[in-house]
Parts: structure tokens; C-alpha cells; sequence
């Protein structure tokens, strides 16, 4: 087999599989683990999938501007928002941080829900200006226009003195063995406060984030109190329930 003809095989195992064991794909294609390693490698530089000390990870979509990322799949968004408010609690402090999943779940709390939300999105902010009895509270910073946030060492100096029922966290990679992960240090040491101080941690997550990898871990997959996804595998589900996760899919 030539070495296009493999790296092209390991691609649609990768794609169909969600991740790459070295071990496992060297006996598959009756190659040393050295050329897998050697090929993970090429493939990495390509930025085609993210190598990992065991073998390789998807990589997850990429990473463009919020209002890019606004257009993407808002039909599966909306679903995931759905369930998600259906697990809000009157009464508490909820604390939503920005994605552009995230913002649809306003679209689910009724007018006449009282809490109190606090937030890092000027949109999400905006979005609950209608919603007379939600108190809500503006997380200062430094705004991070890719995803239109706040960041900095003052938002997370303002954590420091809340405690939270429920975090909702927005996801942009998850993998079941590494954990949460995002591309900057910033946000992964934000979102790691965030988590902190919360009695329970959400994730909204699409099928194409799962079982994908980036620069910054944030916390394992076990930390979430649910994960909501649009996946029907059962191995994806399995995964991520043997690594602790309750794992709520809006396809059942």
C-alpha cells in the first residue's frame, strides 16, 4: 500500500471512528506502529487531525468569527437549547457563557421566568432584556471579539466572590479521555473558574465537537453534570458514560 493510499485510510477510520489507537491501526493495516506514528505526524503538520500521546483526535470545526459561527447548524442549536432550559431552575443563579449555542437558550425561557443569569456575552445580555424577572449581571473584561466575550484577570477576580447553581458551558471541543479543551489560555482559565464555582456544569455540544481536541484543557468529561448532543452512536454514548458523563442526546 502506498503511503497516500494509507494516510488517506487512516483519514476515513479517523472520520468514521472519531479517534486513532496506534496499536490498533498498525495491526488493521499490517504496518509497523512506527509508520502510523510517522504518518500521524505528517498528517498533524497538515492540520488534518491533532496527534495525541496514544495515536490522533479529529479536529474540531474551525475556528471562525461568532457571527460566521451564527449561520452554522442553528436548527440542532435550537434543540440543544431547548433541553437545556428545560433543566433551568427558578429561583437560582445561572451562569451562561458565551456561544453561539448558548444564545438560542433564551429563545426557551419564558418571559415570566425568575433568576438571576450572569453572564460574559454582550449578546446573550441583550438577548434577556425583555425577561423582567431575570436580574442580570455583565461580566467585565477585556472583549474577545472572535467570540464576542469578556476575558481577563477582572472577570475572573469577580468570579471569585459568586457561587453558582448551574453552568452552562459553552463547548468547543470535548474529547472522553482528554477533557474539555479551546484554543487559548484565556478562555480555558476563565471557563476552568467558571466550573469551579458551580454546583452543576452543562455542555451543549454538536456532533462534530465530540471526541475532538485543542490547545488548552479545561476540565475532564466527567465535570459535566450533563452533556446534550445531537448523537445516536451508541460508542460515542458509551464513551463518555464509562468516563462518568451523563450524556443526554436530543435524537431519543
Amino acid at each position: 500500500m502506498l503511503k497516500q493510499e494509507r494516510q488517506e485510510l487512516i483519514l476515513d477510520i479517523l472520520n468514521n471512528e472519531k479517534k486513532i489507537i496506534s496499536s490498533e491501526i498498525s495491526n488493521r493495516l499490517n504496518v509497523s506502529e512506527d509508520t502510523i506514528r510517522r504518518d500521524l505526524k505528517e498528517l498533524d503538520n497538515k492540520k488534518l487531525l491533532r496527534r495525541v500521546h496514544s495515536g490522533a483526535l479529529c479536529l474540531g470545526p474551525p475556528i471562525t468569527s461568532f457571527e460566521k459561527r451564527q449561520s452554522f447548524d442553528n436548527e440542532i442549536k435550537s434543540k440543544l437549547a431547548k433541553k437545556a432550559a428545560s433543566l433551568l431552575t427558578e429561583n437560582s443563579i445561572i451562569l451562561i457563557d458565551g456561544s453561539t449555542t448558548n444564545s438560542h437558550i433564551i429563545n426557551y425561557i419564558p418571559l415570566d421566568f425568575c433568576c438571576t443569569i450572569i453572564t460574559n456575552s454582550p449578546d446573550i445580555a441583550q438577548k434577556l432584556m425583555n425577561h423582567n424577572n431575570i436580574e442580570v449581571i455583565i461580566l467585565g473584561g477585556t472583549l474577545y471579539k472572535q467570540s464576542m466575550i469578556s476575558l481577563g484577570i477582572s472577570t475572573i477576580n469577580t468570579l471569585s466572590k459568586m457561587r453558582i447553581d448551574t453552568y452552562i458551558m459553552g463547548i468547543y471541543n470535548i474529547d472522553s479521555v482528554s477533557g474539555i479543551s479551546v484554543p487559548t489560555l484565556e478562555e480555558a482559565l476563565l471557563k476552568q473558574k467558571m466550573a469551579s464555582i458551580s454546583a452543576e456544569v452543562i455542555g451543549l455540544v454538536t456532533y462534530d465537537k465530540l471526541e475532538t481536541i485543542s490547545n488548552h484543557i479545561i476540565v475532564p468529561a466527567s465535570d459535566l453534570s450533563y452533556l446534550i448532543t445531537n448523537t445516536s452512536s451508541k460508542s460515542i454514548k458509551e464513551k463518555y458514560e464509562s468516563a462518568g458523563t451523563n450524556i443526554v442526546s436530543i435524537e431519543e
